[in-house]
């Protein structure tokens, strides 16, 4: 952390082992490049491409990941769940209903700074949970008791709405990423009230698939129609995220890196 500036490095879903590996691979030259002092990652996929285990938990806090976010597979591994509620730094969308294991908003220090990780899931073509918007105007005015420097994760399969909730939360929160569709987009910017943002932040995984699927596997449940559960691709990886560069006095973004 340099002049009251802190950089935090955000993520894609991390697919399956070849995204875990990845990350364990990259993290430290991506750490280096870019200064970071803070790391946020969504580890929703990160069990065999559905759900998060122990296993990756501890494989991903073990290589520097400060906090793990998720979506919608979180539920699809059930030995996580005493485990979401005990860990102070792995979330669950917020807007799932409070009686579901887990919590979904958690606040980090690192060098004496508090930052707020903020996980939320969206209901376009996707699970008609509690609303985003409304969770997320609860938990940021939660979270701005203890620090101005908050990051939200957006877990969303429609453009409109992630873009809809960054706008809502312009000048409240440091930055809103997306994340669930393995797909970098091309969006990055810093909104007019100080909120950096981006579409989908990508995916951790290998770069010969389909959303980090076997591509055989892919077009044979496209073709079928059946309901095949596809395995994660083992080709060569990579690793796409952002680095958000924010004034720790005011919590606004300076910068916005995709890589």
């Amino acid at each position: 952390m340099q002049d009251n500036k802190l950089t935090v490095l955000l993520l894609g879903d991390l697919c399956g082992h070849p995204g875990v590996r990845a990350a364990f691979f990259s993290l430290p030259k991506l750490i280096k490049e870019f200064k970071a002092d803070f790391v946020i990652a969504n580890g929703e996929n990160s069990a065999g491409g559905y759900g998060i285990t122990g296993e990756e938990l501890g494989e991903l806090f073990g290589m520097g990941v400060n906090v793990i976010t998720t979506g919608n597979h979180v539920w699809q591994q059930e030995e996580i769940y005493p485990l979401l509620d005990s860990t102070e730094n792995l979330l669950r969308p917020a807007n799932y209903p409070s009686s579901n294991p887990g919590h979904g908003y958690t606040v980090a220090a690192v060098n004496g700074i508090k930052i707020g990780v903020l996980n939320l899931q969206g209901r376009l073509s996707m699970s008609p949970i509690d609303c985003p918007f409304r969770a997320a105007d609860s938990a940021v005015s939660a979270i701005s008791k203890q620090t101005k420097l908050i990051f939200v994760d957006f877990h969303a399969e429609e453009t409109a709405e992630k873009e809809a909730l960054a706008f809502r939360l312009d000048g409240k929160v440091s930055a809103v990423v997306g994340t669930h569709t393995h797909t970098q987009t091309a969006d990055e910017k810093i909104l007019p009230n100080g909120t950096a943002y981006i579409s989908d932040l990508g995916m951790c995984g290998s770069q010969r698939s389909v959303i980090g699927g076997e591509p055989e596997e892919s077009v044979k449940k496209n073709l079928t129609q059946m309901p095949l559960k596809i395995r994660p691709a083992e080709d060569e990886a990579a690793v796409k995220g952002v680095a958000i560069t924010v004034d720790t006095e005011t919590g606004r973004a300076v910068s916005i890196t995709r890589f």
